[in-house]
């Protein structure tokens, strides 16, 4: 699970669609008391910035037409984290031709 904190307009839909998943997948794990230290540390998401994340990657689906129909559930944290979208963009042009297509075209 990562938040790619980069501009959703970079994302491929694979990319884009997984990024959403995994917020929800991160609130289940705080509603469940599942520690996400490990990923907080290794710089892979921002809980307090979830609920906004989820949010922006919702209007690029909405703009690509790109259907969605799942609330993202209320939930408490007080942990930060830092997730560096620099890095993240070298990361997509590595892992997926068809971001990186996106990132240099925009």
């Amino acid at each position: 699970m990562r938040m790619w904190n980069v501009n959703p307009k970079f994302l491929c839909n694979k990319h884009l669609l997984g990024e959403h998943v995994e917020m929800h997948m991160y609130v289940g794990c705080i509603l469940k008391r599942t520690s996400l230290k490990g990923y907080i540390d290794k710089g892979l998401v921002e809980v307090h910035n979830i609920r906004q994340r989820h949010d922006e990657l919702v209007q690029e689906m909405i703009s690509r037409k790109i259907n969605h129909k799942s609330e993202l559930k209320n939930f408490n944290s007080w942990i930060e984290g830092n997730v560096d979208g620099t890095n993240s963009i070298k990361e997509l042009c590595k892992r997926c031709k068809n971001c990186k297509e996106r990132i240099y075209k925009k």
